[in-house]
């Protein structure tokens, strides 16, 4: 009799265990970046792999000048005035995500312009935001707090950082061969920590 009664009570508890992890869905993951020195979009990239997410890049409807010293001076401008340039990329159904990557350059110590666009447009109340960065050495500036200010009703969770390229010394893609390796051993321990993988 007790062991019939062991067996129908570790019956039961296993079939409600079943019952709880059908029950329990993943997280669904949106990882959206401007990149500009592809940078920002090795770090994307590897966050994808990682995460199996969806991953968009940002692109401007009128994309900014090629030429290096151009670009600072009108994102210097847009800065200036608060100008959000107009998005080319349309996101569909960014209800469904519940976790949203952001990644993004720092230019001149602040969040790019049209991340900028991108925060104010679409709506990420109640998500999970996480910010991710590249810059030329001169660390995040200003940017995962803008992020914050931009999303006063999401979650926003510890951002990650690391040295990319520096157009302005004509270093483009930093994040290859050996860099990007240990890199990509970073973006691991990086969502460990935050428990996303």
């Amino acid at each position: 009799m007790k062991n019939l009664i062991l067996i129908t009570i570790l019956v039961v508890s296993v079939a409600l265990a079943n019952a709880n992890a059908q029950s329990i869905t993943p997280k669904k993951v949106l990882i959206v970046y401007l990149s500009r020195t592809n940078n920002t979009k090795a770090v994307a990239e590897m966050i994808q792999k990682n995460t199996a997410g969806a991953l968009v890049a940002l692109e401007l409807q009128k994309p900014y000048p090629q030429n290096y010293k151009a670009t600072v001076e009108q994102v210097a401008r847009e800065n200036e005035t608060g100008f959000l340039p107009p998005l080319k990329t349309k996101i569909v159904g960014i209800e469904k995500y519940d976790i949203v990557f952001v990644g993004f350059p720092t230019w001149g110590m602040k969040l790019p312009p049209p991340m900028k666009s991108f925060l104010k447009q679409y709506d990420l109340k109640g998500k999970t935001v996480i910010p991710f960065n590249t810059n030329g050495g001169y660390g995040i500036g200003s940017t995962f707090e803008t992020v914050k200010e931009l999303c006063p009703e999401s979650k926003v969770l510890k951002g990650f950082t690391t040295k990319g390229g520096s157009e302005r010394d004509g270093q483009m893609l930093m994040i290859k061969g050996d860099k990007a390796k240990q890199t990509e051993a970073d973006i691991k321990l990086w969502l460990r920590t935050l428990k996303i993988i």
